[in-house]
């Protein structure tokens, strides 16, 4: 079991910047794939980016270039840095931890709401 608490949600205005952090506790971080979803009023939760155990990452179009994702093992987090916001990006964003082998674990944080907006 890994329980996921995302904080660094907020209003920020159009061309700022914020840094998500996803706290994961419970089980052995470094083997999971983490990944940053998100869900916007009346759309499909989408992801945004990803890293592997490896280091590995994956980014949707619309974010490459303005997001980076990372992680650190030793504090069993992972971040998302966000610059250049635009309000396109508005919606709740959510923390993932999967991983399978002859099963799927698949976790999900609470979710943090990030605004951008003047």
């Amino acid at each position: 079991q890994v329980q996921l608490v995302e904080s660094g949600g907020g209003l920020v205005q159009p061309g700022g910047s914020l840094r998500l952090s996803c706290a994961a506790s419970g089980s052995i971080f470094s083997i999971y794939t983490m990944g940053w979803y998100r869900q916007a009023p009346g759309k499909q939760r989408e992801l945004v980016a990803s890293i592997g155990s490896g280091g590995s990452t994956n980014y949707v179009d619309s974010v490459k270039g303005r997001f980076t994702i990372s992680r650190d093992n030793t504090k069993n987090t992972v971040y998302l840095q966000m610059i250049s916001l635009n309000p396109e990006d508005t919606a709740v964003y959510y923390c993932n931890a999967y991983r399978r082998d002859w099963k799927i674990y698949d976790y999900w944080g609470q979710g943090t709401q990030v605004t951008v907006s003047s």
